[in-house]
C-alpha cells in the first residue's frame, strides 16, 4: 500500500490542483501530492475497473498508479493533472492487460510514461474540461440520481449493491440511474454549447 503523510484533506479542499502542483514542485514534498491523489481515488477506481473488471484488481491497480505518478511528478512538470492521471491510469491498465493474455514482454510493465510534453497538449485539455464539466453536472443531479449515478458508475457498484446501501428498490435503483446518466447527458451537451457560444 502506498502511504502518504496523515493530512486532513478536507482543509485543502479549497486549494486547486494546480496550485498543490506548484506547491509540489516548489518544496518537492509528497504531502502535496497525496492530497492530489486522494482526491481523484475514486476516478482513478472507477478507470481500473472499467478496464479490469475485478475489484480487488483495481485496488491494487490503484495503488500501482499512484507510485508510478509520484516517480513521474519528480520528473516532469504536468499541467493538465486530472486528464493526464486519467491517462496514466487508461495506458497501465491497457498495458496490464496485454501483459496478462501474453502479448507484451513483462518488462515494458516498468517502462516509464510517456512525458506529458509528448501527450497532445489540446487532447488533454479537452479530456479535462469534459471531467471538469461531468464532475459539475453530477452535483446538479437531484439527491436520489446523484447517489445511484455516484455508486454505480464512479464506485462500479451493482444495481443490488446500490439498492441495499441505499435502501432504494430495485425498480427505484435502475429509474434513478436510467434518468441520471440521461439528465447528466443533457446537462454535459448543454455546458459544452455554452462554452462554444463564448
Amino acid at each position: 500500500m502506498v502511504s502518504f503523510p496523515f493530512v486532513n484533506t478536507g482543509k485543502y479542499d479549497h486549494i486547486p490542483d494546480q496550485q498543490l502542483l506548484e506547491n509540489f514542485y516548489s518544496d518537492h514534498d509528497n504531502e502535496w501530492l497525496g492530497i492530489l491523489l486522494q482526491r481523484y481515488t475514486l476516478l482513478l477506481l472507477g478507470v481500473c475497473m472499467k478496464y479490469l473488471k475485478n475489484e480487488d484488481e483495481a485496488k491494487d491497480c490503484v495503488q500501482q498508479i499512484f507510485l508510478k505518478v509520484i516517480q513521474e511528478l519528480h520528473k516532469y512538470k504536468v499541467d493538465y493533472f486530472k486528464s493526464w492521471l486519467y491517462m496514466v491510469a487508461k495506458n497501465h491498465c491497457l498495458m496490464k492487460l496485454r501483459y496478462k493474455h501474453g502479448k507484451i514482454p513483462a518488462e515494458l510493465e516498468s517502462q516509464p510514461i510517456a512525458a506529458p510534453e509528448e501527450t497532445d497538449k489540446k487532447e488533454l485539455e479537452q479530456t479535462d474540461h469534459v471531467l471538469d464539466l461531468m464532475e459539475d453536472s453530477i452535483q446538479e443531479l437531484n439527491p436520489e440520481q446523484q447517489q445511484c449515478v455516484t455508486l454505480f458508475y464512479l464506485q462500479k457498484k451493482s444495481y443490488q449493491q446500490v439498492s441495499d446501501m441505499t435502501g432504494f428498490s430495485m425498480l427505484q435503483v435502475k429509474s434513478y440511474i436510467q434518468n441520471g446518466k440521461r439528465n447528466l447527458k443533457i446537462l454535459i451537451e448543454k455546458k459544452l454549447k455554452n462554452n462554444i457560444k463564448q
